[in-house]
Order: structure tokens, then C-alpha cells, then sequence
């Protein structure tokens, strides 16, 4: 008897080197567990690597509960054709403030941070470390790394857990202005057939308006309010021929195979000259959608036979 063959390992881009945000999004992926993860420098070259075939799926940041939307990965998202997101994760973010051992927090005057990092830490640093200077660093843990590639930066904005990986002391813990802040992760593959919905889904496009015009964004958003879709994300993004052109990015509560989606996204074609599938997939945090009984997928199908019956009678 031949044996099964294995199947092949799978290979995951994300923002490195170990021990970034990104990483402990990635950790929570079951099915990345014991496969190939390759550290990237950057957004671009993380869905380049999906893109060329190198990785299978890339993790990305999205969005900020205090920054909001990742423009740059809201832009790539709509302009890198064949790119299909599969899945989300949430991420709490907190920050540490690291240097090389022996150093006191009272010695620290240049800090190295990235810039999302720096703006979220900035209170309690004016407030402990008044007059700093800041380095702008390309991720949180580069940050720290930084610390032993030269002598500029005293201290660093890191992620808890750092020390795990560099040689640092943590002077101080928490200092994030926003205890609850959250970061959004999605893992984005090549194109692939859509998933079976899990009654906890969410579905996301980017749309252009077909022309500007009075209310032109409302009939956008009429075709989701007249079947009950609840958005939980609409973002402009400037399209960038001209001014005053816009694509908005959409997160829509509810799968694709959900009539009521489903249907609404087809009245979003008929009216827009670009739309761009990105996903339907599992929510983070596993909530159901809210659908009142109008909006249901019976309800749905009732009216589609309603009026297949009156065709097939007037066919008589």
C-alpha cells in the first residue's frame, strides 16, 4: 500500500523580528503552529511575499481602536489585485519602556519609538521624562533592537515580553495612555474560495462611487440599512487621480452566503464602478450579527418564491 503523502508546509510572512504585535497575532492562527514563519521588514514586502508565492498568507495590522485604519494596508489591500483576507485577530497593546542594563530611568533622554508607539506613550513620557527627544524606530521591537547597534537612544517603547528576547531592563511597565487599546490583525492569502459562514462572520470590500454627487455616499450606504447590514468599519481613502476621488473601505457584520449580504453587495455592483471582494471570514471576538426577523435569510427566500410563483404563473 503507497502512503499518503504529507502535505506540504505552509509558509506565514509577518512584521518582525520576533516579538512584535504582529508576531503574537500570528501565534494565535492554529493552523500556523509548527510551520515556516518568515520576519519581514515591512507591509509591502509581507503581501509581496503572498503575492510572488514565497509565503502562503501574510499577517498584517488593519486597524487601531486608537489610531484607527493602517492606511498603507487599507491602500495595498485595493490596489494589489488576487489578495483575499481569511481571517482576523485581536491584539491588546501595551508598552514597556526598556534600556541596557544599568541604565536608570532618570539617565534616559533620547528614546527610541516607533511613531504609533511614541504617540501612545507620549503623556506618561512628558509626564516622567519632560524635554526627551525621540528616534523614530520601524517597529516596536527594532526599537529595542536599536538600543545595541549604537549609543544615540537611551531607552526604548517596546512590547511586554521584550526582555525575552534582548538583553534590556525594563524601567517601566503599562505606560500607554489607552489601558484598553486593541490592534486588528488580518491574515491575508492568494484568492481562495470563500469560507462556510460560522453565524460570527464579517465581510469586507473597497468600493469607489460610480460619480460625486449629492449623496452619492448615502445611496452607498442605503444598500446595506435596507437589508439590515450593520457596517462596522467605513474608512475614506483618497484614490488619488484627482482630487475629491475617494474609495471607502468596508467591514460589513455577516457572511457573504448570508442573503441579506449577499444582496446588498449586489445592489453595491450594480452602482459602483470598482468593487473589491476582499472577504468573507470569522470574526475576532465571535459575536453573532444582529438580524431582525425582516432581514432573515427565510425572509429572504419567501419573497425570491413569491415572486417566482407569480412568473411561473404568468408564464401559464
Amino acid at each position: 500500500m503507497s502512503e499518503t503523502p504529507a502535505a506540504a508546509p505552509r509558509s506565514y510572512s509577518y512584521l518582525g523580528p520576533a516579538g512584535t504585535f504582529t508576531e503574537q497575532a500570528l501565534k494565535q492562527v492554529p493552523e500556523a503552529a509548527g510551520q515556516e514563519w518568515r520576519p519581514v521588514s515591512n507591509l509591502g514586502e509581507a503581501l509581496g511575499d503572498v503575492v510572488s508565492g514565497r509565503s502562503d498568507a501574510a499577517m498584517i495590522a488593519i486597524e487601531n481602536s486608537v489610531d484607527g485604519g493602517v492606511t498603507v494596508a487599507q491602500d495595498a489591500l485595493a490596489t494589489i489585485p488576487g489578495l483575499r483576507i481569511i481571517g482576523e485577530y485581536l491584539v491588546p497593546v501595551s508598552f514597556v519602556l526598556v534600556a541596557r542594563p544599568g541604565t536608570r530611568l532618570e539617565d534616559v533622554r533620547v528614546i527610541n519609538a516607533h511613531p504609533v508607539a511614541y504617540g501612545q506613550t507620549r503623556k506618561w513620557l512628558d509626564a516622567n521624562r519632560p524635554g526627551h527627544e525621540h528616534i523614530p524606530a520601524s517597529s516596536n521591537v527594532q526599537a529595542a533592537a536599536s538600543l545595541f547597534a549604537d549609543d544615540t537612544a537611551d531607552a526604548a517603547i517596546a512590547p511586554p515580553g521584550i526582555e525575552e528576547h534582548y538583553d534590556v531592563d525594563v524601567l517601566a511597565a503599562d505606560i500607554g495612555e489607552n489601558r484598553h487599546a486593541v490592534t486588528r490583525f488580518v491574515l491575508v492569502s492568494r484568492t481562495v474560495p470563500v469560507g462556510p459562514r460560522t453565524g460570527a462572520d464579517k465581510t469586507s470590500l473597497i468600493v469607489e462611487l460610480a460619480r460625486d454627487h449629492s449623496g452619492a455616499l448615502l445611496e452607498l450606504l442605503e444598500q446595506f440599512s435596507t437589508r439590515g447590514v450593520n457596517l462596522t468599519l467605513l474608512a475614506s481613502r483618497p484614490i488619488g487621480d484627482r482630487l475629491g476621488r475617494y474609495r471607502f473601505v468596508i467591514d460589513a457584520e455577516g457572511h457573504l452566503t448570508d442573503q441579506r449580504v449577499a444582496d446588498a453587495l449586489l445592489g453595491v455592483k450594480r452602482s459602483s464602478p470598482n468593487v473589491v471582494f476582499l472577504g468573507s471570514y470569522p470574526r475576532a471576538d465571535r459575536e453573532a450579527a444582529a438580524c431582525e426577523p425582516a432581514h432573515s435569510d427565510e425572509v429572504f427566500l419567501e419573497a425570491q418564491d413569491w415572486l417566482r410563483g407569480i412568473l411561473g404563473d404568468d408564464a401559464r
